[in-house]
């Protein structure tokens, strides 16, 4: 492949990336009803508000998610994955094939977050457990939500609290899940941000 593709569709990828992670922690920022005021989450609030906001008066929320972040995040794989082709391939790809794979990508991307966060909290429970960083912060109240339900069910034992570890699981098996429907659908790598 000629390098100035591979670096049209490089820089595609990771702006795009870039702006996708940003968009889908403010639709779990929102999920998880975490601090609005955290220094964290304005960067999110400020670096999405542009287009959100216009595409929120078009796209209401719904029993308080947040359909517009949602709509926002497949159409930033369907913009991603439209440029891709054409700066790969000179054609444009089938929108609805794209917008299919966009929401396994989004997921995939969902899950890849969740992952770093549990890693995150791993480390930070023993490294600086009653941290109050803004960021640790943030990270504990993203993944309380998933590991609320986990810890009723499993609760810590002797000061270790393995409800992580079923999240853990819980997270490879989704992954694992998205792939396979991927290879059935017949994803074409590099296409959308996740695969």
């Amino acid at each position: 492949m000629n390098p100035f593709i591979e670096i049209g569709i490089y820089v595609v990828h990771t702006l795009g990336s870039v702006f996708l992670l940003f968009v889908v922690l403010r639709f779990l920022l929102q999920l998880a009803r975490a601090d609005f005021y955290n220094p964290f989450s304005q960067t999110v609030v400020k670096v999405t508000n542009p287009v959100l906001l216009p595409l929120r008066k078009i796209i209401p929320g719904f029993f308080g998610i947040d359909l517009a972040s949602l709509v926002l995040a497949l159409l930033v794989q369907l913009v991603i994955g439209e440029l891709s082709a054409v700066i790969g391939h000179h054609q444009l790809v089938n929108p609805g094939y794209v917008l299919i794979m966009g929401a396994l990508g989004t997921l995939k991307m969902t899950t890849y977050i969740v992952y770093v966060c549990l890693l995150v909290l791993v480390v930070t429970s023993f490294i600086a457990p009653y941290s109050t960083h803004p960021a640790l912060v943030l990270v504990r109240q993203l993944m309380e939500p998933l590991l609320r339900p986990v810890q009723k069910v499993i609760p810590p034992m002797g000061g270790l609290d393995f409800s992580v570890l079923f999240v853990f699981m819980g997270v490879t098996i989704i992954q694992k899940l998205l792939d396979a429907t991927a290879y059935s659908v017949g994803v074409i790598p590099g296409l959308i941000i996740g695969y």
